[in-house]
């Protein structure tokens, strides 16, 4: 049975690695792979990189090296990428922390700091002088007298909905804004980063116009 597939594409080449093979089995066959094309390329001194799919097979540290020590032995071969049809059960875990809204229904007191992840909807409270903080948006229902914080750290993509009046701060990404300084123009009111990289407050129903994609990531119309 065949381990190593070349395969070439218009923008660069990419080496197949069978998932289910014995992997010292998958090394020797690299060997044999790459001195073929060494000696197809002559006396070419241009250096190729590879993009190495290992498919349903996630390489552990020891493969990883491994392979680093076969392209090690042909100095003008270089991987450019390894990549895999699976991701591992952690980063998995992340992406749907990050790519889901989170109902939450805490409440934050004076002197206390929330700190969650991903897009959260929030039906709590959150009391003078205590911190409301994701990486993600916050839309809120509940009732907000003291900060909140969407986009941490340095997200400013994300957005603050609801009642925010009785605000103290409001903060996205590396930004600030003492609501009392401000003038809210709706008690249902959105805040988000325009272009010139500074917070602006509009009524919610514009959401859709200057965040379509949030309509699409939750299933919305």
């Amino acid at each position: 049975m065949q381990t190593v597939i070349l395969k070439g594409h218009k923008d660069g080449y990419e080496i197949i690695l069978k998932d289910d093979a014995d992997f010292t089995l998958i090394t020797s066959e690299l060997r044999q792979l790459l001195d073929g094309l060494k000696q197809d390329e002559g006396s070419k001194q241009t250096t190729i990189t590879f993009k190495v799919n290992t498919g349903a097979r996630l390489l552990n540290t020891w493969q990883k090296k491994e392979l680093e020590k076969v392209f090690g032995d042909y100095p003008y071969f270089a991987i450019h990428k390894i990549t895999a049809s699976v991701i591992d059960k952690q980063e998995a875990w992340d992406f749907m922390e990050n790519h889901n809204i989170h109902i939450n229904a805490a409440t934050v007191r004076n002197g206390q700091v929330l700190e969650l992840t991903g897009d959260v909807l929030f039906v709590g409270a959150v009391h003078q002088g205590g911190v409301l903080q994701t990486s993600g948006s916050i839309y809120s229902l509940g009732k907000i007298e003291g900060i909140v914080h969407a986009g941490y750290d340095n997200n400013s993509r994300a957005i603050i909905a609801g009642e925010i009046c009785q605000a103290q701060q409001v903060r996205i990404g590396d930004l600030v804004d003492i609501v009392e300084e401000k003038t809210v123009p709706t008690s249902k009111c959105l805040v988000y980063v325009n272009d010139l990289h500074t917070l602006t407050y509009t009524d919610i129903s514009e959401l859709k116009a200057l965040r379509p994609k949030i309509f699409v990531k939750i299933g919305g119309f």
